[in-house]
């Protein structure tokens, strides 16, 4: 390193002459000397190059000449390694090309727009450091009208730097729209390809920039038939791709409806090409996710899509062929395709996510693609994350099939995988897999076996207690599923698992879902006689607390049918009824109900009494009598006379209780 230093050391001390016309020869020789040189980028770093080229650059008695070749070789030097750019970012770098920005000369403007642009693109640098200053901004707005060149490194720096909702709307107030629109029919490719992925940024999960662009036109044209165009089968491939990324966030924000022409004709087709194995890789990814997002949730071009190009099979080469024959051309490409082969299969589990998420019949024809659901599996314990999270969605999406959940899900275990990527999963894959095991849980699964004995309760008793609200009710709803039509000791090991100052918990969550989940759990717990008395013998205190507390407070009809609900079952129960009996401030609760302003609730009131003053069982008696003191037959009547058929009906067949 001595030796090699020693030998750059001139290039440095060249900076430092005290003639003006060395100096910029000396600026000018180490820019030859750096040209696709990362060892002399790196020695010169490391000398200490940088803070006397940025002295230069920023001092106002330096030659516009010399000004413009430092940015060149301070840009030369972004081209080298991340570290390079670090040692840039910390000479504060930034602050002064854009300060160079303010100077009328064009070519030195250019040389700073171009240096920025490429410390830009640095996966190292912060985006933020662009919009310190609302100025910035408006200056790069101002300087779009100087020249190409301009035009090109502008819009290139505002594409990297649009990270998320914050940068969109600061660009678009600040006109990005109206200043970029007219490059998209610039003279020069590059412009009109950088104006176009600036949008493709810009309008990204954006309502306010999509609902914007479908009403702008240049030279007479609006931008979505601009879009069109640009995604013909004659122009270049990241240019079709650009513009179907336009097109499919401004129809996912609802610019444009899913089934105009452009979306249907031209968009799904060309997203789907991208797909076939004649693309490169990183083409394959992005027409994959792209697609994957445009049919997400539409049914109707979920179904197109898996019609178009037979995409069903088209996507089962993502798992075999990182790159295609005609693609391997050199070494570098094969080895980069290697390396890069999860996002394929990453890619292809989205889509294939999309394409089954309503359609049986898509369902069944994923999964009869070969190996499938092998895949699927290997894909739930891939080091990826991004893959895993894939792979889960997909058999989410898969798992909403119950011909599949009988079949293919049986014949591969693929619970076991499943519960194993539930264990300290991050959250947005806990999510997912929750979610896709709350449908293995279905009383017609038959997975929910093998689930329970392998430890589900205690997993998802503990989801419940989650700070993360899509995990509580996921929790909850599994374990809802999970006591439908459960033997008693799986429903014994449920409320053990739950404990009851957690289930009181999950009853008080300011979330509805949760609350209608957990009351649905009870309903489930609470049903065939023999169950309801075993649960109210040893949790009927609390329970009769938990309906107390519900009908009291200030909730939904639907939360209050629910509980109504729950009282009818425990009214079902031999011995559980007694614990309605003996609780006049519930039997209140009933009558009241009884003559709400709400039929539902009317009705689910009626069940209750029905089942406490049914007349084969022991001690009926004694229960009719108490009601008609409390005025019950009273309602009774009046409720058979009701216009509501449902009503009369329930009403009459109580009242025959009496009778009998």
């Amino acid at each position: 390193l001595q030796e090699v230093t020693a030998s750059s050391r001139h290039y440095v001390d060249r900076l430092f002459d005290l003639d003006p016309q060395k100096v910029l020869q000396g600026v000018i020789d180490m820019k030859n000397a750096v040209i696709g040189n990362n060892k002399q980028k790196a020695n010169l770093i490391v000398l200490g190059a940088v803070p006397r080229l940025l002295y230069l650059l920023q001092q106002e008695t330096s030659s516009t000449e010399l000004r413009t070749e430092c940015a060149v070789v301070l840009g030369s030097l972004a081209m080298g390694t991340e570290n390079n750019v670090k040692s840039l970012l910390d000479c504060h770098i930034i602050p002064a090309l854009l300060q160079g920005l303010l100077s009328p000369d064009l070519k030195f403007i250019e040389a700073c727009l171009r240096c920025l642009r490429t410390i830009f693109i640095s996966p190292v640098t912060p985006e933020d450091l662009l919009y310190t200053d609302d100025a910035v901004i408006s200056h790069l707005m101002a300087l779009l009208s100087r020249s190409q060149y301009t035009q090109e490194y502008i819009c290139q720096i505002f594409s990297y730097c649009c990270k998320g909702p914050d940068h969109q709307t600061i660009l678009f107030n600040h006109g990005a729209v109206q200043n970029i629109a007219h490059l998209l029919v610039s003279t020069s490719y590059k412009v009109r390809m950088q104006a176009l992925r600036c949008f493709s940024v810009l309008a990204f999960e954006n309502p306010q920039v999509s609902m914007t662009l479908v009403n702008v036109s240049v030279d007479g044209e609006l931008l979505p038939q601009i879009f069109v165009k640009m995604l013909q089968r004659d122009k270049p491939i990241e240019m079709q791709l650009t513009s179907a990324k336009c097109l499919t966030s401004m129809c996912r924000a609802g610019a444009i409806r899913t089934d105009d022409p452009c979306i249907i004709l031209k968009t799904l087709p060309c997203l789907v090409r991208m797909c076939s194995k004649d693309r490169l890789l990183e083409e394959r990814v992005e027409g994959a996710e792209t697609l994957a997002y445009l049919i997400e949730t539409d049914v109707e071009l979920q179904r197109m899509a898996s019609i178009t190009d037979h995409l069903i099979v088209m996507l089962a080469d993502y798992f075999k062929y990182p790159s295609s024959v005609s693609a391997i051309t050199d070494i570098k490409r094969l080895d980069h395709d290697l390396k890069h082969a999860h996002e394929l299969r990453q890619a292809a589990f989205k889509l294939y996510a999309s394409l089954g998420a309503n359609d049986e019949d898509i369902r069944k024809k994923i999964i009869e693609t070969e190996n499938m659901m092998d895949r699927i599996v290997n894909g739930l314990s891939e080091s990826s994350i991004k893959v895993r999270l894939a792979a889960v969605r997909c058999l989410h999406s898969l798992s909403r099939s119950v011909q599949q959940l009988r079949t293919s899900f049986q014949d591969h275990a693929v619970w076991k995988p499943l519960m194993k990527v539930l264990q300290n999963a991050p959250n947005e894959i806990l999510v997912v897999a929750s979610s896709t095991l709350c449908n293995l849980l279905l009383e017609f699964s038959p997975s929910k076996e093998p689930i329970l004995e392998s430890g589900a309760i205690e997993l998802l008793c503990s989801l419940t207690q989650s700070e993360n609200l899509a995990l509580r009710v996921n929790g909850i709803w599994a374990l809802m599923n999970m006591a439908f039509q459960a033997e008693q000791k799986i429903k014994s090991d449920i409320l053990r698992g739950l404990s009851t100052e957690q289930l009181f918990q999950l009853l008080s969550d300011s979330d509805v879902n949760v609350l209608m989940k957990t009351l649905g759990l009870l309903r489930n717990l609470l049903s065939t006689r023999p169950h309801i008395d075993h649960i109210m013998s040893t949790h009927g205190k609390q329970i009769m607390q938990a309906v107390t507390l519900i009908l009291e407070g200030e909730h939904n009809i639907e939360v209050k049918e629910q509980t109504l609900c729950i009282l009818a079952n425990i009214a079902d129960g031999t011995t559980a009824k007694e614990l309605i009996m003996t609780n006049d401030d519930i039997l209140q609760k009933i009558k009241y109900y009884m003559s709400h302003s709400n039929a539902k609730l009317q009705l689910a009131a009626m069940f209750c009494i029905s089942n406490l003053v049914w007349n084969e069982e022991e001690g009926s008696q004694e229960r009719q009598d108490k009601l008609r003191d409390m005025g019950i037959v009273d309602i009774l009547h009046k409720l058979s006379q009701s216009s509501d058929p449902n009503l009369c009906d329930k009403a009459k067949t109580a009242l025959q209780q009496y009778l009998a």
